[in-house]
């Protein structure tokens, strides 16, 4: 099995030698950098599988290199897993608003830290397609997508080097460009993360998906693993970006009590019924 680069960029040293001991003969390579500067410097010298990251650091915090990565082409798409002891709603709020894969605070589990280290490079894992597949433009509709499931769903599209979207109740998910085009014509860019989080619920409209469940078809945690505020916060971030009145979403519906669901008019009409 090849090994993983994972870099870890925590100035506290016993934190940093924890996390590696932790992660030691279980398949990664670990190097660590003691402030966000040098971990920015040792990324560029050679582009890691993964970026374990503290927050409170001296100088540049975790959130600005977080930032900075996802405004560089040669680290954009390298996934970041917060390892803080900032643990309020809020600051995971600003962690996956400025492009975080995944978050955890400290003290953490070493068992949950290495399940959730594992989940993401196989959900990032880099996707080789061959130069001569052909483009061809496919719009899909609910009939045709929902019977599709999961992560696997997910990695076959990503693999596919067509150019494929989905539209409902006006919203067009281009999964070339992880562009999502909303009702109003605005163009928002997601994330990697808001990207097959907003994937998934759109490949299944109407079907309403519990926390536990995307978290383990979404971010291939397996079961118990994972916190469903995890979930919750993307959700809510999502919102912001994409409904025009994220407080009462009309696209990203809660059913009380169950999850979430993408919805068209038409299920939304059933929704508010049901409520």
């Amino acid at each position: 099995m090849e090994s993983k680069n994972i870099l870890i960029i925590e100035d506290d040293d016993i934190v940093a030698r924890t996390i590696e001991r932790s992660l030691r003969g279980h398949e990664f390579h670990i190097t660590i950098a003691n402030s966000g500067v040098k971990g920015l410097q040792i990324a560029h010298r050679g582009i890691p599988d993964l970026v374990i990251l503290d927050i409170i650091m001296p100088g540049m915090d975790g959130y600005t290199v977080c930032a900075e990565m996802r405004s560089d082409p040669i680290l954009s798409d390298v996934p970041i897993l917060f390892l803080t002891a900032k643990s309020k709603e809020e600051d995971k709020i600003t962690g996956f608003r400025v492009g975080a894969d995944d978050y955890l605070s400290k003290p953490f589990n070493i068992d949950e830290l290495i399940l959730r280290v594992r989940a993401i490079l196989r959900r990032t894992k880099p996707n080789k397609m061959g130069a001569d597949n052909q483009k061809t433009n496919i719009h899909i509709n609910h009939d045709e997508e929902t019977r599709s499931t999961g992560l696997i769903a997910i990695k076959k599209y990503r693999q596919n080097k067509r150019e494929r979207r989905i539209d409902i109740s006006g919203y067009i998910l281009d999964t070339q460009t992880f562009e999502l085009s909303t009702p109003s014509g605005e163009k928002v860019l997601l994330t990697p993360v808001q990207f097959d989080l907003l994937y998934h619920l759109m490949s299944h409209p109407g079907e309403i998906f519990s926390p536990a469940r995307l978290l383990d078809e979404v971010w291939d945690y397996p079961s118990d693993t994972g916190s469903p505020d995890l979930v919750r916060v993307h959700i809510k971030n999502l919102r912001k970006r994409i409904e025009a009145n994220p407080s009462n979403p009309e696209f990203i519906r809660t059913v009380p009590g169950y999850g979430y669901t993408i919805s068209s008019s038409e299920d939304s009409k059933l929704i508010e019924e049901e409520e």
